[in-house]
């Protein structure tokens, strides 16, 4: 069985990244097939599995705008056979409507939403099309000359990451990072839901509100004590429970259990608070103090400036980088985005 996923193109490797970073932490059986870029297919799929993956990716993904289950894949010249094949009654509830997305293809999309939309009513009984919040949405993508009819059997809620942008919450300070990209960090560290992540530069919290919407215990420290208040206010605002906060600098951090994954965006700039630390040794002092603070298979996702260099000093402590994904931010500033682990040559 297959599900059929439509990405952002708002980065031409994050998306990507970010499915194939869930699908090894939550050891889905199953392959990815880039289609183009903002179209993935994962086939291969148990039909035991299917359920529980396409619910896993709709709770999780940041960087994905829909999935949904392939029922058959067609092309243009087939597409009205294949479409009256179907046993709807199958995938449809009471209502239905059908919307077509086209990359690279060149087709009528108005045309062919009407026509298979009068194919399906053809084939069902006490079925009506409603195109406002219908009970079933009937999904054509339309690639070149394929076809592929899905089913939307489960809501991703991109609503979501525009209700919880930073402005919005009860404590605001600038420079907050967006939720999406919040969200996608936390999969690119590989946790699970019901496992421990760490922000040590918890800022307003909005890394940990992510984590913790996925199922995460999470606990954030900062040495400003108003964004460790900040971020508690802003956990409780969006109902995560399972947290702690505390008010410390990152070289006294010793946790009271090693934590699965570490997701942090170090403050850096004029107008950011480190203490007495300055320019780059913020990034060198986080390294070493977070390391003992890490399980062996823990992995640290971080955002950092295109000009400090991680690379020297993840390996004097004893880190590999695993990957790396660069956002241009504004015209004198690109953010990296590094995911880390321990070095397995130590």
């Amino acid at each position: 069985m297959e599900l059929l996923c439509i990405q952002s193109q708002e980065h031409p490797t994050l998306p990507q990244g970010e499915l194939k970073a869930v699908i090894e932490c939550e050891e889905m059986e199953c392959n990815l097939n880039v289609i183009t870029e903002g179209l993935v297919t994962l086939d291969t799929i148990s039909s035991q599995n299917i359920d529980e993956y396409y619910q896993i990716l709709t709770r999780r993904l940041g960087y994905t705008h829909e999935v949904h289950q392939i029922i058959k894949t067609s092309s243009i010249n087939d597409l009205e056979e294949d479409i009256l094949s179907i046993k709807w009654q199958d995938y449809i509830n009471e209502n239905f409507a059908v919307r077509l997305k086209r990359f690279n293809s060149d087709v009528d999309t108005v045309a062919i939403e009407r026509k298979v939309g009068s194919l399906i009513l053809e084939k069902t009984e006490n079925i009506k099309v409603k195109l406002n919040n219908p009970d079933s949405l009937v999904r054509l993508v339309a690639f070149k000359d394929i076809i592929y009819i899905a089913i939307e059997k489960y809501h991703l809620n991109k609503k979501h990451f525009e209700d919880i942008k930073p402005h919005k919450r009860p404590f605001f300070y600038p420079g907050s990072m967006s939720p999406k990209l919040a969200r996608c960090m936390v999969n690119l560290s590989r946790v699970k839901a019901g496992q421990l992540v760490l922000d040590p530069f918890c800022g307003t919290g909005g890394i940990l509100i992510e984590a913790g919407l996925i199922g995460c215990k999470v606990v954030g420290s900062d040495v400003n004590w108003k964004m460790k208040n900040g971020t508690a206010i802003n956990l409780d605002y969006c109902g995560i429970t399972d947290y702690r906060t505390f008010h410390l600098d990152v070289r006294e951090l010793k946790m009271y259990e090693k934590v699965a994954g570490v997701v942090t965006d170090p403050p850096y700039g004029i107008s950011t608070s480190t203490g007495d630390i300055e320019g780059n040794d913020i990034f060198k002092e986080f390294f070493h103090a977070i390391y003992d603070n890490m399980a062996d298979d823990a992995y640290l996702c971080m955002a950092s400036p295109h000009y400090v260099d991680l690379n020297p000093m993840m390996s004097e402590v004893g880190f590999e980088l695993v990957e790396q994904y660069s956002i241009k931010m504004h015209r004198s500033l690109t953010r990296i985005i590094s995911v880390i682990q321990k070095s397995q040559k130590k």
